[in-house]
Order: structure tokens, then sequence, then C-alpha cells
């Protein structure tokens, strides 16, 4: 199932056979965290570490959600219990899981309870709670991240609607519920991850501050 997921790119991949150095378990580790601060402070040109930190916080979530929530989708959610994660500056962030594992699901709302305890709670509120050490960040602008990265894992690969059905279902849930909301351009979020404030940024699709949003 995770091979099958992986194939909708490289956001979908989790790596079961692990080789070489430099995995870590995900994502408590507030050094490496800082160090990847630091590096899309850099990348993005921004002298604000709040920025660099929602975006990077962004981009973690967005890992964690698009294999877990395509792999329910089509019946199974892996157990994320040992993940791990391997980052160096200039390249990609990986995951890996050495004994995969997971449960069978038939429905939607049983899909969507495995998945926000594997997710949220067993992986976003640790990380939530690491990057707290390296960057300070309003709980409604996290949790929005979570949210729209959440949402987002449905603008890859063809229009599926167990994967819909399934995100629409997370989306109700604490933290996450009042997040945002689908319109009728796509998901729609309440708050900001600061991208405007970036050299060149601009809004992203997403956000709340567009006119008409």
């Amino acid at each position: 199932m995770l091979r099958d997921v992986g194939r909708l790119g490289p956001y979908f991949e989790i790596l079961t056979e692990l080789d070489g150095a430099g995995w870590r378990p995900f994502a408590g580790d507030a050094e490496r965290l800082r160090a990847l601060t630091g590096d899309y402070a850099e990348r993005l040109g921004t002298g604000e570490r709040r920025v660099a930190g929602s975006l990077a916080f962004q981009a973690l979530a967005a890992r964690l959600w698009s294999p877990v929530v395509a792999a329910a989708a089509s019946g199974a959610v892996p157990d994320l219990d040992g993940l791990r994660w391997r980052w160096q500056p200039g390249e990609p962030i990986m995951l890996g899981l050495p004994e995969p594992r997971g449960w069978r699901v038939e429905s939607a709302g049983e899909a969507a309870s495995l998945v926000h305890d594997v997710v949220v709670d067993g992986h976003l509120r640790p990380l939530r709670e690491a990057m707290s050490r390296v960057v300070t960040l309003a709980e409604g602008l996290v949790w929005g991240n979570a949210a729209s990265a959440l949402a987002g894992s449905l603008n890859v690969g063809v229009a599926d609607p167990r994967r819909a059905a399934l995100v629409r279902e997370l989306l109700g849930r604490e933290p996450l519920a009042g997040a945002g909301s689908f319109g009728p351009d796509g998901f729609v979020r309440n708050s900001c991850c600061l991208y405007y404030r970036v050299p060149g940024g601009g809004m992203c699709g997403d956000c709340g501050l567009l006119p008409g949003s």
C-alpha cells in the first residue's frame, strides 16, 4: 500500500528500506527543527523566523497527511509508530518506516478516527510542542497550516471521492474544526500561513486574507 501511494508523488512517499545514515525519530528533535527553520529562512530570503517556522511546520504536516490519507482512502491506515525522518540542507524531507504495519478500514468514519490518532495525536501535537522550543507560532496559525496541508493533499492525483470524504471528516474534528471550509473554489482557511511576508511571496490560493474569502 505504501509503495502504491508513493507513486502519487514525493510528498506521498514513506520508505520502508532505510539505507544510509541520518534517520532520526520523527520529529521531536528541536536541534534539527531549528536547522530546518533556518534553512527555510535562508532559502525564502526572510529574516522572520516565525514565517520560516510556519512554512516548515506546514511542509512537515503535508508530508505526514499525504501518504496516510491516501492509504486510508484505499482501505489501510499505516501505523506510524517508529516513524523516522531524514533531512539535510538542500535536500527534501524524507520519511521512513522500518517495520510497516497498519489497520484495515471499511468506512470514512473508521478511517478518520484512526488517522486522527496516528497523525494529529501521534505526530502533529508532538511536532507542535517541539517547534514551540524553536519559534513562537499562534495556535490558530499552526492548526490552520495543518488543515491547509490536509486539504492540499486532495490536489494531487486523480479526484478520489473516498479521499475527499475522509479529508472532510478529519477537518470536522478538533483541533482542525473551524480552521477553514470548502467553498465553490475549494478549501479556504480562516488564518494565514504568513507566506505573504516572504519577499515576493504573495498569498496562497486558500488564504483567508484574499478578497472574497
